[in-house]
């Protein structure tokens, strides 16, 4: 399984060049969700332009970068989520849990705002 990764300053988007968000994906993801961690990353962008369906293993890697990037003071934003993915989430009731963006540009905009916060408040 391949994925996009395009790095900003404050930020990186991830795009998995999958239909399905099932578990050999989700193991892939987690590596490149742990990476950008522990390389200090604190905002992920999660861009489900590809993905049609996910399983509990891919809800389950979103846990896992929700709770890292959280852990920093950052975002865990996913983009473009299909309607089957948002129908699986909110039938686990986990809907709002995440949070979502239209768009990457919008996400960039979530994660500004919260780094302009986080500036503010001498949170580094």
């Amino acid at each position: 399984m391949k994925f996009t990764v395009e790095k900003g300053e404050r930020f990186v988007v991830i795009e998995p060049h999958a239909t399905c968000l099932n578990g050999e994906v989700a193991g892939k993801l987690k590596g490149e969700f742990m990476l950008r961690n522990t390389g200090g990353q604190r905002n992920i962008i999660l861009d489900l332009n590809r993905v049609e369906s996910v399983d509990e293993d891919g809800i389950r890697v979103g846990l896992l970068a929700r709770r890292l990037c959280k852990s920093m003071g950052g975002l865990f934003i996913l983009v473009n989520v299909h309607d089957n993915v948002l129908s699986f989430m909110k039938t686990i009731g986990l809907e709002s849990y995440f949070k979502a963006a239209k768009d990457v540009e919008r996400a960039k905009d979530m994660i500004f705002g919260n780094e302009i916060r986080l500036d503010l408040r001498g949170d580094q």
